[in-house]
């Protein structure tokens, strides 16, 4: 759709929302002068959309009373941000409706878009691929979901029924205060009434939500989705993993996966002892990291990763596991120079 046709439809918008509009108004939000606003009007109407001229010194224009935008009168770039958009939430697993429903739903925008953007849509999506692969979906109830961003909008207590992951069910009032999508799952955080602590609670786990009268206060400057990601790290697991890391809060979580792990600062003088410290790491300022896991085997390639000194606090059984990394690296690296040495003799 080309720039003018856009923008008639951008008038239309303006006008949609009601009120008369004056033609300076609607040349400066539209980025034109009143000469192609006063066209644009034209176009309007010879589309049969009832644009009234208003005279006089607060004249202007605006719509007929009871008219409504004819539905999903969208721009190239509109048409493409709602297909794009069921696409890649269905992939990110954060579409909160079956499969079914979503393609039905991208197949009804399909068929009211123009012949030819309709052709342009379909061909980049049956052509488009993606490096990420698609994750599975934990749906929630849409009903649930809606109620629980509405409750945390207006700060109103939600009665819910919750079942656990060890299937304890439970009835309990939270206060919403935020909720957030991770790793192709919602979830609500906000005070619970149970323990009387901030808790994390996983919407596909939900069966049962009202909201009741009644309204609360959210903690100043609380952050919904670093609240969410630091109850998942400290979901019970079969081992606990506490490090010692060189380096800062900051430096460490951005090498490590949101929701992996706690990450805390030291005392500026460290009680632990010293000599235990690789030399590069003695003077300088540490952080604990604490972690769960239901093996082991994973943890050695996640300290790989950080490309920091650390010290293993426990469990002991971690420095095996890291020293049989090592090893295997370490023999990786050996083969490939053997093969090399092999090579260059065969040459000679």
């Amino acid at each position: 759709m080309n720039r003018p046709t856009a923008r008639v439809l951008a008038l239309l918008e303006i006008l949609q929302a009601g009120g008369t509009r004056t033609v300076a108004e609607l040349a400066d939000r539209l980025g034109v002068d009143e000469r192609t606003v006063r066209r644009y009007v034209g176009h309007l109407i010879d589309l049969d959309v009832p644009v009234r001229s208003v005279r006089g010194r607060y004249g202007g224009y605006r719509l007929a009373p009871g008219y409504r935008m004819p539905p999903l009168m969208l721009t190239d770039e509109e048409a493409l941000a709602v297909l794009l958009g069921l696409v890649a939430g269905r992939r990110a697993g954060l579409v909160t409706t079956s499969v079914a429903a979503a393609e039905s739903a991208a197949a009804k925008v399909r068929r009211v878009l123009p012949e030819a953007l309709g052709r342009r849509l379909d061909a980049l999506l049956a052509t488009a691929d993606f490096t990420a692969p698609a994750r599975p979906m934990a749906v929630p109830e849409t009903s649930v979901l809606l109620m629980l961003a509405e409750a945390a909008r207006d700060r109103r207590p939600v009665a819910i029924g919750y079942t656990a992951w060890k299937g304890r069910r439970s009835e309990r009032t939270v206060h919403p205060y935020g909720v957030v999508a991770h790793s192709g799952r919602w979830y609500v955080t906000g005070a619970d009434s149970v323990s009387g602590e901030v808790r994390t609670f996983r919407l596909d786990r939900i069966e049962t939500a009202s909201v009741l009268p009644g309204s609360f206060d959210v903690p100043e400057r609380f952050d919904p989705a670093a609240r969410v990601l630091s109850g998942l790290a400290g979901v019970p697991y079969l081992h606990e993993v506490s490090l010692r890391v060189q380096g800062t809060v900051e430096q460490v979580r951005h090498r490590l996966p949101p929701g992996l792990a706690t990450v805390r600062e030291l005392p500026a003088e460290p009680a632990w002892d010293a000599a235990a410290a690789p030399e590069e790491g003695k003077g300088s300022a540490w952080v604990r990291v604490e972690l769960r896991a239901e093996r082991l085997e994973w943890v050695p390639s996640v300290l790989a990763w950080l490309d920091l000194p650390f010290v293993i606090e426990h469990p002991d059984a971690l420095r095996d596991h890291v020293r049989a990394l090592a090893r295997r690296l370490a023999m990786c690296a050996d083969a490939v120079v053997d093969a090399a040495e092999g090579a260059e003799s065969r040459a000679e």
